[in-house]
């Protein structure tokens, strides 16, 4: 059993507002979502630069692919230890930790002279991202009364959407009269400003708990996730003649360590030791909801590191451009966000997330069957606003209707199971999309995969946006079963 203590240093309350929150709370939320906005601006930039990269560095976009998919995959072994962070320390302490390893990624990743290095650097940035998501969300259901959590989940889309809708236009516009390193310099200040303002003025609105981390817990979850991502990575490299394994190999090996994983939380999860507690599953709405996201995580994250790769070699556009075509879908979303929480309130999830997951799989399809060499980049806007919109629909809902279903004792590792889900899944997405892309590109006979003909590129995207838009029909039937549940206690 754990023994709780109460925080010294957490900080009085002031009075509260007509809103219910006081002005602590009001702050807390302010500065998590500053922070979340510059580490979900700085994931974001990526996509659109990576062709650049590729072709400086001299690599395809198999390899490319890693500065994504080793960002998700650290997020997914980090998200999981979270849950035990944010139980041992207070507020401040967490944030100031995941902001110093964000800036310590962020000048790793500058200065790198080659592209190990730049992965290194960001793994490292990876490493606080990580933490800032789950931080947030545990505050947020930590210090907002029920019936206002759809109010502020619509202002935690807002962050969600508009940082990844500024995120390519800034770094298309960037990457057009900077070398690719620049995009790490401009986002160095920020983060150390940001650092030093929450270092300053976070407050600590939880209690800390004498916690156990279990190192084999740990150890399980780094083996389980790497190893399925690294062998979905394999597909792709084996379509060109790369493979460094077989694999199924470390697929297999993955499933088993998974296993492994989740038979060991089972057993620690009786004296309150797991490192992800999976009680949080005997919730319907809490299963349902993030399998749901999950899914659509899978779809979405492919899509996004596909796209660039589309609109650079088929459709010749340079990275302004493409960083312009995919902000107002973006800015969109941002803006349907407040509106759907507040509906949210009032009607619940389910007339949200079914004409959602129709939506998304409307866009996948047409990104599958209406582009192609002499595509119009009209085609591509409306398909990615159609896509963005549909989103907004799915998972403000999907957020607020898994975590409100869960019992307060079990907020930081619902949190924290989302984050880690949706970080495997957008691995795993980028992973399966690069390989069928990769899989396109070599059938057509292209000879030089650093820099693929229009009709490779065109080929590739095909198969891959095909593979999303069946994929976002289990998203449908997953969307049917969606409801809003009064929390319970989960024994």
């Amino acid at each position: 059993m754990t023994d709780t203590i109460t925080d010294a240093d957490v900080e009085l309350s002031a009075p509260a507002s007509a809103s219910g929150l006081t002005s602590r709370d009001r702050t807390a939320l302010g500065l998590l979502l500053a922070a979340v906005f510059v580490v979900f601006l700085n994931e974001t930039m990526m996509a659109v630069a990576l062709p650049r990269i590729q072709e400086s560095l001299h690599i395809d976009a198999t390899r490319g692919q890693w500065l994504t998919t080793a960002f998700a995959l650290t997020m997914a072994v980090v998200i999981p230890i979270t849950g035990w962070l944010m139980q041992r320390l207070r507020t401040r302490t967490v944030f100031t930790v995941a902001m110093s390893s964000f800036a310590a990624g962020t000048v790793i990743a500058a200065l790198s002279p080659v592209f190990e290095t730049l992965v290194v650097g960001r793994v490292v940035q990876a490493v606080g991202t990580a933490i800032m998501m789950p931080l947030m969300m545990t505050t947020v259901m930590t210090i907002v009364p029920a019936d206002e959590r759809g109010r502020i989940m619509g202002r935690v889309s807002i962050v969600m959407s508009v940082a990844p809708a500024v995120g390519p236009i800034v770094s298309g516009a960037l990457i057009q009269v900077l070398p690719w390193q620049g995009l790490f310099w401009v986002m160095l200040p920020i983060a150390l400003t940001m650092l030093v303002i929450g270092m300053r003025r976070v407050p600590n609105v939880s209690e800390t708990r004498r916690v156990r981390l279990d190192t084999a817990s740990v150890i399980l979850a780094a083996l389980a996730f790497s190893s399925l991502v690294f062998g979905l990575s394999q597909i792709g490299a084996a379509a060109v003649g790369e493979a460094a394994v077989q694999p199924w190999v470390p697929i297999v090996f993955g499933l088993v360590a998974l296993g492994v994983f989740g038979w060991r939380q089972l057993v620690l999860q009786r004296t309150d030791a797991a490192l992800l507690d999976l009680r949080t599953f005997r919730s319907r709405d809490f299963a349902v909801s993030v399998a749901m996201m999950s899914v659509a995580m899978v779809s979405l994250f492919g899509a996004f590191i596909v796209l660039p790769q589309f609109a650079r070699y088929t459709l010749g556009l340079d990275p302004l451009w493409v960083g312009a075509i995919l902000l107002p879908g973006g800015l969109l979303m941002g803006l349907a966000g407040p509106p759907v929480g507040r509906l949210y309130d009032r009607f619940g999830p389910r007339p949200l997330v079914i004409p959602g997951s129709i939506g998304l799989a409307v866009a996948l399809f047409t990104f599958a069957f209406a582009l192609g060499e002499g595509s119009s980049w009209i085609v591509l806007l409306g398909a990615h606003i159609t896509l963005m919109l549909s989103l907004a629909f799915l998972f403000t809902p999907a957020f607020s209707s898994s975590l409100g279903s869960l019992p307060p004792q079990l907020y930081s590792h619902g949190s924290a199971t989302i984050a880690t889900l949706q970080q495997v899944a957008g691995a795993a997405g980028t992973a399966i999309f690069v390989a069928l892309y990769a899989t396109g590109v070599a059938a057509t006979g292209n000879v030089n995969p650093d820099l693929p003909s229009p009709a490779a590129a065109a080929a590739g995207s095909h198969l891959a946006f095909l593979a999303g838009g069946i994929l976002s029909l289990v998203v449908v039937a997953l969307a049917l079963f969606v409801r809003k549940a009064p929390a319970t206690d989960v024994h």
